[in-house]
């Protein structure tokens, strides 16, 4: 299934390629649209590799060795950031060896995957179990909708902000000349790759908790549940404020990690004001995120999916699309922090709603004499 979408992915991404990167934003000018289209390409041909990679890691984790998945994984990006500095500054490959670097990392992590599927501890593929099976076709489907909402949600939400950065930039002052034209967009890029960083440690705590909210809740271990859920909250919290604190108090350092070194002093100020404004909310972000993937854990598809279209859709869409009419650039900016406000407020209430449900003891449980009361924590 895999295979046969990620080849169809990639036919389609190479087809309608300078439309993919206009709807992202990528025409701002001449420059920003050739160094687009070079990069997208190479990627695109990467698509295959990367999905299999991808799709591969929960199998290699369900099968007993999470350290294999993560080792792999690992593998992929030290070589990608190894081979970075030399195919873009020693081979002279600018664009197209960033994206060439990135495609061997994934490869290293697809082929790796593949030696472990052919190694697997509990399950040992064969021949037979690669026909398709219009039942375990269906429920895999099901099962992933979520996800797949949530991510094409972000997609959404992605596209409809770089449109509105290249359409008010181009009314400013300043970056409507040619030669800073490609500073928005170039700086929320920066932005969004701390801010994907964060996330991601978000998402890995709160996926990490998925298998032990399906034991327990299976288990009728209710309380075992609502205290994760209270750790993993006050986790995620901690999470975000300490990325807060280097948004708001280390702009300037974040910007030079990312090379922004020798840049105009318009492309520092507006990396500062815009790391400031757009992540003030980290918080909240990672909360609600941790909720959203936390719901999905404990079956509440339709919470889960619903919160997670609430924030990219209606929030993160319609913000992006209504604030820059009354603020201009900035407004962009502040779409982020509004969205996570807003959804912050909607899970709040899905939170304490959780909480109830999950502070009944389950009958079935209360038969165990180690799960019952306060003995649950043995």
């Amino acid at each position: 299934m895999t295979i046969i979408s990620s080849i169809i992915l990639c036919a389609v991404y190479l087809l309608f390629s300078n439309a993919i990167i206009a709807l992202f934003g990528g025409t701002v000018n001449e420059e920003t649209f050739r160094h687009s289209k070079e990069y997208f390409f190479y990627i695109s041909l990467g698509i295959p590799v990367y999905m299999f990679g991808q799709a591969m890691n929960p199998v290699i984790r369900a099968d007993g060795s999470p350290k294999f998945a993560m080792i792999s994984t690992l593998a992929g990006a030290i070589l990608n950031m190894i081979l970075d500095p030399i195919f873009i500054f020693t081979f002279r490959w600018g664009m197209m060896g960033a994206a060439v670097a990135t495609v061997i990392g994934q490869i290293v992590t697809a082929v790796l995957a593949v030696w472990y599927l052919c190694n697997m501890k509990l399950v040992k593929p064969g021949k037979s179990d690669f026909k398709a099976n219009g039942i375990i076709i269906r429920k895999t489907v099901l099962l992933g909708i979520t996800s797949f909402l949530s991510q094409i949600a972000l997609v959404a939400a992605m596209a409809a902000i770089n449109n509105m950065i290249r359409k008010y930039g181009a009314m400013d002052s300043i970056f409507g000349q040619e030669q800073y034209a490609q500073i928005p967009m170039a700086v929320v890029g920066i932005v969004m790759k701390f801010f994907q960083i964060v996330i991601s440690i978000a998402v890995g705590m709160a996926a990490g908790c998925i298998p032990i909210v399906g034991f327990n809740m299976g288990a009728g271990l209710r309380l075992r549940v609502r205290e994760l859920f209270t750790k993993l909250l006050i986790a995620e919290a901690t999470v975000g404020a300490i990325a807060l604190i280097f948004v708001e108090f280390f702009p300037g350092q974040l910007i030079g990690i990312f090379g922004a070194a020798n840049e105009s002093s318009y492309y520092t100020e507006f990396a500062i004001r815009a790391f400031r404004i757009y992540l003030c909310m980290m918080i909240f972000a990672c909360v609600n995120k941790s909720c959203f993937i936390f719901l999905q854990a404990m079956g509440k598809a339709v919470e889960s999916t619903a919160l997670s279209m609430v924030r990219e859709i209606v929030f993160g869409v319609g913000f992006a699309l209504t604030l820059p009419l009354f603020f201009g650039l900035d407004g962009v900016l502040y779409s982020m922090p509004v969205s996570d406000i807003l959804t912050f407020l909607v899970a709040l209430f899905l939170i304490i709603r959780t909480y109830k449900e999950l502070n009944i003891i389950d009958p079935k449980a209360v038969k165990d004499p180690i799960s019952a009361g306060n003995t649950y924590r043995n």
